[in-house]
Protein backbone atom coordinates (compact mmCIF):
# COMPACT_ATOMS: atom_id res chain seq x y z
CA UNK A 1 0.00 0.00 0.00
CA UNK A 2 1.46 3.50 -0.92
CA UNK A 3 2.07 6.39 1.39
CA UNK A 4 -0.76 8.11 0.41
CA UNK A 5 -3.45 5.50 0.27
CA UNK A 6 -2.96 4.81 4.01
CA UNK A 7 -2.86 8.18 5.04
CA UNK A 8 -5.69 9.36 2.05
CA UNK A 9 -8.65 8.37 4.58
CA UNK A 10 -10.01 11.54 2.61
CA UNK A 11 -11.12 10.03 -0.52
CA UNK A 12 -13.07 7.10 0.94
CA UNK A 13 -14.81 9.76 2.72
CA UNK A 14 -15.24 11.81 -0.28
CA UNK A 15 -16.33 8.98 -2.40
CA UNK A 16 -19.13 8.43 0.36
CA UNK A 17 -19.96 11.84 0.03
CA UNK A 18 -20.10 11.78 -3.59
CA UNK A 19 -22.61 8.76 -3.67
CA UNK A 20 -24.60 9.83 -0.82
CA UNK A 21 -24.81 13.95 -1.20
CA UNK A 22 -25.16 14.53 -4.84
CA UNK A 23 -28.92 14.27 -6.02
CA UNK A 24 -29.82 12.45 -9.44
CA UNK A 25 -32.06 13.90 -12.46
CA UNK A 26 -34.40 12.32 -13.99
CA UNK A 27 -32.52 10.79 -16.06
CA UNK A 28 -30.62 9.64 -13.84
CA UNK A 29 -27.71 11.81 -14.24
CA UNK A 30 -25.59 13.33 -11.18
CA UNK A 31 -26.10 16.98 -10.93
CA UNK A 32 -22.54 18.68 -10.14
CA UNK A 33 -24.42 21.95 -10.30
CA UNK A 34 -28.15 22.49 -8.93
CA UNK A 35 -30.44 24.26 -10.66
CA UNK A 36 -33.29 26.30 -7.79
CA UNK A 37 -35.60 26.62 -10.68
CA UNK A 38 -38.53 23.95 -10.13
CA UNK A 39 -39.88 22.24 -13.21
CA UNK A 40 -36.63 22.65 -15.58
CA UNK A 41 -36.96 20.58 -18.27
CA UNK A 42 -33.98 20.64 -19.74
CA UNK A 43 -31.63 18.21 -18.97
CA UNK A 44 -28.46 19.61 -20.10
CA UNK A 45 -28.83 22.59 -17.77
CA UNK A 46 -29.65 20.71 -15.34
CA UNK A 47 -26.09 19.19 -15.07
CA UNK A 48 -24.10 22.19 -14.47
CA UNK A 49 -26.62 25.18 -13.32
CA UNK A 50 -25.45 27.73 -10.52
CA UNK A 51 -27.07 27.10 -7.53
CA UNK A 52 -28.40 30.93 -6.79
CA UNK A 53 -29.93 32.66 -3.25
CA UNK A 54 -33.24 32.85 -3.03
CA UNK A 55 -33.14 36.38 -2.50
CA UNK A 56 -30.95 37.90 -5.08
CA UNK A 57 -27.89 40.04 -2.99
CA UNK A 58 -28.32 42.89 -6.01
CA UNK A 59 -31.87 43.39 -4.55
CA UNK A 60 -30.54 44.11 -0.99
CA UNK A 61 -28.01 46.60 -3.07
CA UNK A 62 -31.18 48.88 -4.41
CA UNK A 63 -32.95 49.10 -1.78
CA UNK A 64 -30.15 50.62 0.17
CA UNK A 65 -28.99 52.80 -2.69
CA UNK A 66 -33.18 54.35 -3.05
CA UNK A 67 -34.80 54.12 0.05
CA UNK A 68 -32.52 54.10 2.42
CA UNK A 69 -29.50 56.26 0.96
CA UNK A 70 -31.56 59.75 0.25
CA UNK A 71 -32.15 59.79 4.41
CA UNK A 72 -28.18 59.92 5.07
CA UNK A 73 -26.63 62.19 2.48
CA UNK A 74 -24.04 64.29 3.79
CA UNK A 75 -21.79 66.62 2.42
CA UNK A 76 -18.85 64.21 2.60
CA UNK A 77 -17.21 63.14 -0.69
CA UNK A 78 -17.29 59.80 -0.06
CA UNK A 79 -20.88 59.21 0.62
CA UNK A 80 -21.01 60.98 -2.45
CA UNK A 81 -19.72 58.34 -4.73
CA UNK A 82 -20.96 55.64 -2.12
CA UNK A 83 -23.95 54.78 -5.09
CA UNK A 84 -21.59 54.87 -7.62
CA UNK A 85 -20.15 52.13 -6.30
CA UNK A 86 -22.31 49.96 -5.26
CA UNK A 87 -23.98 50.84 -8.90
CA UNK A 88 -21.10 49.52 -10.22
CA UNK A 89 -20.46 46.47 -7.96
CA UNK A 90 -24.00 45.25 -9.25
CA UNK A 91 -23.61 45.41 -12.59
CA UNK A 92 -20.21 43.54 -12.22
CA UNK A 93 -22.14 40.86 -10.20
CA UNK A 94 -25.10 40.56 -12.83
CA UNK A 95 -22.41 40.51 -15.90
CA UNK A 96 -20.27 37.86 -13.99
CA UNK A 97 -23.82 35.56 -13.69
CA UNK A 98 -24.23 36.45 -16.68
CA UNK A 99 -20.88 34.68 -18.32
CA UNK A 100 -20.96 31.90 -15.37
CA UNK A 101 -24.70 30.75 -16.98
CA UNK A 102 -22.86 30.64 -20.83
CA UNK A 103 -20.35 28.68 -19.47
CA UNK A 104 -22.41 26.49 -17.74
CA UNK A 105 -24.90 25.84 -20.56
CA UNK A 106 -21.79 25.75 -22.37
CA UNK A 107 -20.07 22.57 -20.60
CA UNK A 108 -23.38 20.97 -20.46
CA UNK A 109 -24.56 20.88 -23.80
CA UNK A 110 -21.59 19.14 -24.35
CA UNK A 111 -21.62 16.68 -21.49
CA UNK A 112 -24.79 16.09 -21.38
CA UNK A 113 -23.90 13.54 -25.21
CA UNK A 114 -22.21 11.21 -22.30
CA UNK A 115 -22.72 9.41 -19.26
CA UNK A 116 -19.54 10.44 -17.38
CA UNK A 117 -20.96 11.37 -14.25
CA UNK A 118 -23.09 8.19 -14.56
CA UNK A 119 -20.08 5.99 -14.46
CA UNK A 120 -18.63 8.16 -11.80
CA UNK A 121 -20.89 7.38 -9.50
CA UNK A 122 -21.00 3.52 -10.25
CA UNK A 123 -17.00 3.35 -9.46
CA UNK A 124 -17.26 5.29 -6.18
CA UNK A 125 -20.00 3.37 -4.90
CA UNK A 126 -18.15 0.01 -6.35
CA UNK A 127 -14.62 1.54 -4.73
CA UNK A 128 -16.55 1.60 -1.27
CA UNK A 129 -18.31 -1.68 -1.56
CA UNK A 130 -14.95 -3.63 -2.63
CA UNK A 131 -13.31 -1.76 0.60
CA UNK A 132 -15.97 -3.55 2.81
CA UNK A 133 -16.18 -6.55 1.67
CA UNK A 134 -14.20 -8.86 4.13
CA UNK A 135 -14.44 -11.80 1.86
CA UNK A 136 -11.40 -11.85 -0.33
CA UNK A 137 -12.98 -13.77 -3.37
CA UNK A 138 -15.94 -11.45 -3.57
CA UNK A 139 -13.61 -8.46 -3.14
CA UNK A 140 -11.89 -9.52 -6.45
CA UNK A 141 -14.91 -10.06 -7.88
CA UNK A 142 -15.88 -6.23 -7.56
CA UNK A 143 -12.63 -4.82 -8.55
CA UNK A 144 -12.78 -6.83 -11.96
CA UNK A 145 -16.21 -5.56 -12.43
CA UNK A 146 -15.04 -2.30 -11.55
CA UNK A 147 -12.43 -2.51 -14.26
CA UNK A 148 -14.61 -2.69 -17.19
CA UNK A 149 -16.17 0.64 -15.71
CA UNK A 150 -13.19 2.33 -15.68
CA UNK A 151 -12.17 1.55 -18.74
CA UNK A 152 -16.02 3.01 -20.49
CA UNK A 153 -15.35 6.04 -18.17
CA UNK A 154 -11.94 6.67 -20.23
CA UNK A 155 -13.21 6.06 -23.64
CA UNK A 156 -16.57 8.29 -22.69
CA UNK A 157 -14.10 10.99 -21.70
CA UNK A 158 -11.76 11.11 -24.45
CA UNK A 159 -14.69 11.37 -27.20
CA UNK A 160 -16.11 14.23 -24.74
CA UNK A 161 -12.60 15.96 -25.31
CA UNK A 162 -12.59 14.92 -28.74
CA UNK A 163 -15.53 17.20 -29.11
CA UNK A 164 -14.93 19.77 -26.65
CA UNK A 165 -11.41 19.97 -29.00
CA UNK A 166 -13.29 21.64 -31.43
CA UNK A 167 -14.44 24.94 -29.92
CA UNK A 168 -13.26 28.15 -30.60
CA UNK A 169 -10.42 28.87 -28.14
CA UNK A 170 -11.56 32.23 -27.32
CA UNK A 171 -14.85 30.26 -25.64
CA UNK A 172 -12.46 27.68 -23.43
CA UNK A 173 -9.62 30.35 -21.56
CA UNK A 174 -10.20 30.38 -17.92
CA UNK A 175 -8.97 32.88 -16.25
CA UNK A 176 -6.29 32.52 -12.88
CA UNK A 177 -6.89 35.63 -11.44
CA UNK A 178 -7.33 35.51 -7.76
CA UNK A 179 -9.94 38.08 -7.80
CA UNK A 180 -12.93 36.70 -10.19
CA UNK A 181 -14.73 39.67 -12.08
CA UNK A 182 -16.64 40.04 -15.94
CA UNK A 183 -14.99 38.63 -18.84
CA UNK A 184 -11.15 38.90 -17.11
CA UNK A 185 -10.54 35.93 -19.55
CA UNK A 186 -10.89 38.00 -22.64
CA UNK A 187 -9.35 41.10 -20.73
CA UNK A 188 -6.71 39.80 -19.68
CA UNK A 189 -5.80 36.61 -22.05
CA UNK A 190 -2.43 36.70 -20.45
CA UNK A 191 -3.36 35.31 -17.12
CA UNK A 192 -5.48 32.62 -18.83
CA UNK A 193 -5.13 28.72 -19.69
CA UNK A 194 -7.42 26.84 -22.25
CA UNK A 195 -9.60 24.23 -21.47
CA UNK A 196 -9.11 22.02 -23.94
CA UNK A 197 -5.47 21.34 -23.08
CA UNK A 198 -6.24 20.73 -19.24
CA UNK A 199 -8.98 18.55 -19.87
CA UNK A 200 -6.75 16.66 -22.80
CA UNK A 201 -4.35 16.59 -19.35
CA UNK A 202 -7.05 14.71 -17.55
CA UNK A 203 -7.68 12.20 -20.25
CA UNK A 204 -4.06 11.78 -20.12
CA UNK A 205 -4.22 10.91 -16.42
CA UNK A 206 -7.15 8.84 -16.35
CA UNK A 207 -6.15 6.88 -19.27
CA UNK A 208 -2.66 6.25 -17.14
CA UNK A 209 -4.65 4.94 -13.63
CA UNK A 210 -6.72 2.83 -15.85
CA UNK A 211 -4.03 1.18 -17.37
CA UNK A 212 -2.18 0.88 -14.33
CA UNK A 213 1.06 0.73 -15.97
CA UNK A 214 2.52 0.73 -12.45
CA UNK A 215 1.15 -2.09 -11.31
CA UNK A 216 -0.91 -0.60 -8.28
CA UNK A 217 -2.54 -2.12 -6.30
CA UNK A 218 -6.37 -2.31 -6.72
CA UNK A 219 -6.68 0.16 -3.55
CA UNK A 220 -4.51 2.43 -5.07
CA UNK A 221 -4.98 1.99 -8.15
CA UNK A 222 -8.77 3.30 -7.23
CA UNK A 223 -7.15 6.46 -4.74
CA UNK A 224 -4.70 7.30 -7.61
CA UNK A 225 -8.08 7.44 -9.85
CA UNK A 226 -10.13 8.92 -7.69
CA UNK A 227 -8.01 12.11 -7.22
CA UNK A 228 -7.97 12.49 -11.12
CA UNK A 229 -11.69 12.45 -11.07
CA UNK A 230 -12.15 14.93 -8.30
CA UNK A 231 -8.98 16.93 -9.87
CA UNK A 232 -11.42 16.89 -13.56
CA UNK A 233 -14.58 17.73 -11.76
CA UNK A 234 -12.49 20.84 -10.33
CA UNK A 235 -11.35 21.95 -13.32
CA UNK A 236 -15.05 21.89 -14.79
CA UNK A 237 -16.41 23.86 -11.78
CA UNK A 238 -13.34 26.03 -12.54
CA UNK A 239 -14.29 27.13 -15.65
CA UNK A 240 -17.98 27.77 -14.87
CA UNK A 241 -17.17 29.68 -12.00
CA UNK A 242 -13.73 30.53 -10.35
CA UNK A 243 -10.54 28.58 -8.77
CA UNK A 244 -12.34 29.94 -5.33
CA UNK A 245 -15.46 28.69 -5.83
CA UNK A 246 -14.05 25.32 -7.35
CA UNK A 247 -12.05 24.60 -4.12
CA UNK A 248 -14.64 25.43 -1.66
CA UNK A 249 -16.76 23.04 -3.67
CA UNK A 250 -14.50 20.41 -3.50
CA UNK A 251 -14.25 20.66 0.35
CA UNK A 252 -17.89 21.24 1.01
CA UNK A 253 -18.81 17.93 -1.15
CA UNK A 254 -15.56 15.70 -0.59
CA UNK A 255 -14.01 17.02 2.54
CA UNK A 256 -11.00 17.15 1.15
CA UNK A 257 -8.43 20.40 -0.03
CA UNK A 258 -7.30 21.12 -4.04
CA UNK A 259 -3.53 20.84 -2.92
CA UNK A 260 -4.51 17.29 -1.36
CA UNK A 261 -6.08 15.94 -4.56
CA UNK A 262 -3.21 16.92 -6.76
CA UNK A 263 -0.60 15.38 -4.62
CA UNK A 264 -2.72 12.31 -5.16
CA UNK A 265 -2.75 12.14 -9.11
CA UNK A 266 -0.47 11.06 -11.34
CA UNK A 267 3.25 12.24 -11.59
CA UNK A 268 2.55 13.09 -15.09
CA UNK A 269 -0.50 14.88 -14.62
CA UNK A 270 0.21 16.43 -11.61
CA UNK A 271 3.47 18.14 -13.77
CA UNK A 272 1.12 18.87 -17.00
CA UNK A 273 -1.44 20.30 -14.83
CA UNK A 274 0.67 22.75 -13.03
CA UNK A 275 2.97 23.83 -15.56
CA UNK A 276 -0.18 24.82 -17.63
CA UNK A 277 -2.38 26.53 -14.97
CA UNK A 278 -0.28 27.68 -12.54
CA UNK A 279 -1.00 26.00 -9.84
Amino acid sequence: MSAHAANGRWWQYAARAFTQNIPLHRNGTARWFKLDRPGNADPHRALFVLNLKRFHPAAFIFVFVFVFYPFTQEADLSMEILPLVLLLTVASFLLKKSEQRKRIVLLASHLGNYQIEKLMETLAEGYLRALGESDLERREQIWRYLDTTETQLCLQFNKFCAEFAKLDAADTRVSTLALPFPYAAKLFPQATFDLRKVLAIHAHGLMQATSNALNRTPRDKAFTLSAELFLMQHTCHWFCNSKAVASARLMARHKTTHAQVLGAVGPDTRAAYAALTGS
